[in-house]
């Protein structure tokens, strides 16, 4: 599985890119190949604050549904609407298919998320491999 260098992750498998104030937000590799075959997606409203930590939508697989958390603090400002046809997409490339952006309201808050290789420890450590 592979990290991108330039991302930040969250312990709970969402990754995290910024550019200045907007951070686009999708979930990890590991993640997807954990859920399997995703058959749905629910995100946020534009215009929607979302807390740090808090549950922001789900993914549903044909294994389980699991919350999705914001890795930092923000209103949403775009949702990806071609994940509402083909959520199947963050399974075939979840590193470059996003979830939603925010508008943050601290661009610190991203410095306390994990890097690329602190994440990888933490999937390693998580799953004993």
């Amino acid at each position: 599985m592979s990290y991108p260098e330039h991302y930040r992750y969250a312990k709970s498998h969402e990754w995290l890119s910024t550019d200045g104030e907007t951070a686009t937000i999708g979930i990890t590799d590991y993640a997807q190949e954990s859920l399997g075959d995703i058959v749905f997606v629910e995100l946020p409203k534009v215009g929607q604050e979302i807390e740090a930590g808090s549950t922001f939508g789900s993914v549903e697989s044909v294994k389980a549904v699991s919350d999705l958390y914001a890795p930092v603090t923000g209103t949403v400002t775009e949702i990806n609407e071609a994940l509402n046809s083909a959520p199947q997409t963050i399974n075939s490339d979840a590193n470059n298919t996003w979830l939603l952006k925010l508008a943050m309201k601290n661009t610190d808050e991203s410095n306390a998320l994990l890097s690329a290789a602190d994440y990888e420890k933490f999937v390693a450590e998580e799953t004993g491999h």
